[in-house]
């Protein structure tokens, strides 16, 4: 039976949604494993907008859950109507979407907040023991939501976030950008991608990685 395995998106673009290689590169090697993508996102405002060209933020407003869909080309639903039982796993990617969207932590750092909805379905999924990948930053968020596991990640090696991670409770460990950090015994999986990059190539080595290892933690 073919897998379904959730894509968490946080917007559109870098600085204030997912990043869009990271998320496309997701897709992809999902795709080729064989797996049935089911793409979702918050429907919420954006924290704010930016324009990419400037790295500026503008006056716009943006919907996460619209914006989201630019990736998904339309196929998405809102993370609120999606449970654990719909999904053999969930992969999350970065960009600052996941720590401005999916939570505040670029705000409030350990003591963010996370999405209720998005900090359900990490819940729900963590208890139904299916596998959680996290991508770039979004390790931070998903330490956040299951923060009383004690989660073991990677965000890379830059040492604020690393010692963010580890106040909220969580257990950083240093990867370079080909690594994954596989947790197995709470069958979460992270890689550094963007955090480290420099580019797409070398992002894909680790996303490719933890797809492989998400794939085979759902057969196992």
């Amino acid at each position: 039976m073919t897998a379904t395995v959730g894509v968490l998106l946080s917007g559109c673009g870098v600085f204030d949604g997912a990043e869009i290689h990271e998320a496309v590169l997701t897709l992809l090697f999902l795709d080729r494993a064989g797996a049935t993508s089911r793409c979702m996102a918050p429907d919420a405002a954006q924290m704010h907008v930016i324009n990419h060209l400037t790295q500026e933020i503008t006056d716009e407003r943006r919907n996460v859950l619209v914006e989201s869909a630019r990736i998904a080309r339309g196929a998405i639903q809102d993370v609120g109507t999606v449970s654990a039982a719909d999904l053999d796993a969930l992969i999350i990617p970065g960009g600052f979407g996941a720590a401005k969207n999916l939570s505040d932590f670029a705000v409030k750092g350990p003591k963010a907040n996370v999405h209720p909805e998005v900090r359900r379905l990490l819940n729900d999924m963590a208890a139904a023991g299916k596998p959680i990948g996290a991508i770039c930053i979004a390790p931070a968020t998903l330490t956040l939501a299951l923060a009383d596991r004690q989660p073991d990640v990677t965000i890379g090696s830059d040492a604020a976030t690393a010692a963010a991670i580890e106040a909220i409770g969580g257990r950083h460990h240093t990867c370079t950008v080909d690594m994954i950090q596989v947790d197995e015994r709470n069958r979460l999986v992270s890689t550094p991608a963007y955090m480290l990059g420099p580019g797409i190539k070398d992002v894909a080595t680790g996303i490719e990685k933890l797809v492989a290892r998400i794939m085979a933690m759902i057969t196992a």
